[in-house]
């Protein structure tokens, strides 16, 4: 009996773990729901917002299905609130551009061609190695096949390139900060 209890931190309180597997497939049918009833857009990561929510949503996740103090319901209550503030602010963003400007980060161009613009990289606090390690990531074999590099407002930095007898379509660049200062 005794070896069985100095076991209790790793088995757990089996009432707890009964619990912990209700609310992970109760939660699950919410978030299928909720996911259901807002659109594919509830878990993208478009924009900081949309991060941040991701992450909320994650930790009350988190922190119902691992702790026995937090109620089920108030989980839901707080899914549902999360969900509806960003449908508030993707439905605020669509109608107001001033909005947008003030809970959306712009673009910002690391690369034009095969340029760096150092000012832009030091501002975002990209570093060359970063730089470096998403050229390669994505098959830059040569600076001259670089149109543009960017830093998207969800922190990922995307390459754009390809041949050099191509040019970069400006539609592509349109919402882009594409000065050399921020």
């Amino acid at each position: 009996m005794e070896k069985l209890q100095s076991l209790n931190w790793l088995l757990g309180d089996v009432s707890q773990i009964v619990i912990t597997v209700f609310n992970t497939f109760v939660i699950y049918a919410v978030i299928i729901i909720i996911t259901k009833l807002n659109g594919l857009r509830t878990f993208a990561k478009m924009g900081s917002f949309d991060f941040a929510i991701t992450i909320a949503i994650g930790s009350l996740i988190a922190s119902t299905i691992l702790s026995g103090s937090q109620s089920l319901i108030q989980c839901i209550v707080g899914l549902s609130v999360l969900i509806g503030l960003q449908a508030l602010v993707a439905k605020l963003r669509k109608k107001s551009k001033s909005f947008e400007k003030t809970v959306t980060n712009t673009p910002v161009l690391l690369m034009k061609g095969s340029q760096l613009l150092e000012h832009n990289l030091a501002k975002t606090r990209v570093s060359h190695a970063d730089l470096y390690a998403k050229l390669r990531e994505a098959n830059v074999t040569d600076f001259n096949q670089i149109y543009a590099v960017v830093l998207e407002t969800t922190g990922d930095i995307s390459v754009l390139h390809g041949s050099e007898d191509k040019k970069l379509s400006d539609e592509l660049l349109k919402f882009i900060d594409t000065s050399d200062k921020i």
